[in-house]
């Protein structure tokens, strides 16, 4: 005897058995991925030099990412891309993808390289030009920016940015502290906003967090 069932019970098997199995696929394919960077980060150990940050640095942009689920992110100052890679990899987790500014064709050819082997350059948008004038004229919105370029132009990005950074989004700055760091004039700045919250880890190179609480 053939049992029938009902055709939307048929549908919602079909459904469910389809997004099981798509769940389980990103799942193998995050998993993959994580294996890969962390391979790579491992066997760059202790080569990023040229204006990189420490790796210890690269888990905090991680971290910030990935805990407020930010997706919409920019770095000002690629080099040969560390610090990308630390953020593209968060990114691939919250289904974001990063901007990333350089200004040095060496570096930035580097750092495409770098991408491919991480095989994160999907989640990366990377792009030669110089900063001054790429960034005032970027659309936005964002929601997490990262500024590692020339520090006596902190101020300048942060005036340009600030607008399109989405409330709740963050700005942060590297070799930075509650002393000011290499660009004090940046840091005297934003902690004088009330708009905007921010903090400092000085664990590494110093990082100053800047977190926009409402839009005025």
């Amino acid at each position: 005897m053939t049992r029938r069932y009902p055709l939307m019970l048929v549908t919602l098997i079909v459904c469910a058995w389809a997004g099981g199995r798509s769940c389980a696929q990103d799942s193998s394919h995050q998993s993959d991925l994580d294996s890969r960077v962390r391979t790579f980060l491992d066997r760059h150990s202790g080569e990023w030099h040229d204006m990189n940050i420490p790796a210890s640095d690269g888990k905090l942009l991680y971290d910030c990412i990935v805990e407020h689920r930010y997706t919409r992110a920019l770095e000002i100052g690629t080099s040969t891309g560390h610090s990308a890679v630390w953020m593209a990899w968060a990114l691939s987790k919250t289904g974001g993808k990063l901007i990333t500014i350089e200004i040095d064709e060496s570096r930035y050819e580097t750092a495409l390289e770098n991408f491919r082997d991480a095989g994160l350059l999907p989640y990366v948008d990377a792009r030669l030009a110089d900063a001054h004038e790429c960034v005032p004229s970027l659309k936005g919105p964002f929601d997490f920016v990262f500024c590692d370029a020339d520090k006596g132009w902190y101020k300048k990005y942060f005036l340009a940015i600030a607008p399109k950074l989405e409330v709740g989004g963050c700005f942060s700055a590297h070799n930075v502290s509650t002393r000011g760091g290499a660009s004090p004039e940046f840091v005297n700045y934003v902690k004088s906003l009330t708009s905007f919250e921010t903090t400092f880890d000085n664990s590494g190179g110093g990082i100053s967090f800047s977190t926009r609480l409402s839009a005025d």
